[in-house]
């Protein structure tokens, strides 16, 4: 169990059960005492008002009115709610915009420097344009909620990136490649990678790749990709 399920199993236990002993919110995160006291230690600086108490049968409780009063997002989500307001700003639909970035600062800002670093590699990777009427959309379909940690780790560790993908005949192929880039084209979303086997770009519709996983032994460089030239031609792509 990772940590941020730790703390919320230690939470919802907590909110369940009113109080609970150490020992008990040990055996059921699966950790020592003194990871839980840890987590508990961690709990409270994130705002949580927890009590102690001492004596045989003592242990902790949490305060019913408490909650959690600092960010807690990853790289992920902080990088989920920006291509998200990027992507309503690039159509034109997005009201309240100085309102939406001084929010997203004041998150960025609650982020280690390491992940705010991160970030801001990730965000070197989005591009941004407009679809082109002519494209067709009659077999759009959702994007698998596993491809943005997998494009984390494949974008900041430089790891190849093996999928399943459907192409536009319906045929479905297992790929390795090298993740350089993201494009959205509202509604449409792409991953743009160099394919080795083709040695050329390649742009995969998101709503059509599957089964994402991280290839962490094999490594690669950052290509130039030409958006400049021609960021996505409208008819179907591989």
């Amino acid at each position: 169990m990772n940590i941020r399920h730790r703390h919320d199993t230690i939470v919802r236990n907590l909110r369940r059960n009113g109080s609970a002993t150490i020992d008990a919110l040990a055996h059921e995160v699966g950790a020592s005492r003194r990871t839980v006291l840890r987590d508990i230690s961690a709990l409270r600086d994130q705002g949580f008002v927890i009590h102690s108490e001492s004596g045989r049968g003592g242990g902790v409780q949490l305060d019913p009115q408490s909650m959690q009063t600092t960010a807690r997002l990853s790289v992920s989500e902080v990088f989920a709610l920006l291509i998200s307001v990027a992507a309503m700003r690039a159509g034109q639909n997005l009201p309240f915009s100085d309102l939406a970035d001084a929010g997203l600062a004041k998150i960025e800002k609650s982020l280690p420097s390491d992940k705010v670093r991160d970030l801001r590699r990730f965000l070197d990777c989005l591009h941004i344009g407009q679809l082109s009427p002519k494209q067709d959309l009659s077999d759009l379909g959702q994007i698998d909620p596993h491809l943005l940690p997998a494009f984390e780790t494949a974008f900041l560790q430089r790891c190849h990136l093996r999928f399943d993908y459907r192409d536009a005949k319906g045929m479905r192929t297992n790929r390795e490649v090298e993740p350089q880039a993201m494009l959205i084209l509202q509604p449409l979303w792409y991953l743009v990678s160099w394919d080795p086997t083709r040695e050329d770009f390649r742009h995969f519709r998101m709503d059509r790749i599957s089964n994402p996983v991280c290839v962490v032994d094999r490594r690669f460089r950052w290509r130039h990709v030409p958006f400049e030239d021609d960021v996505c031609p409208y008819k179907d792509l591989p």
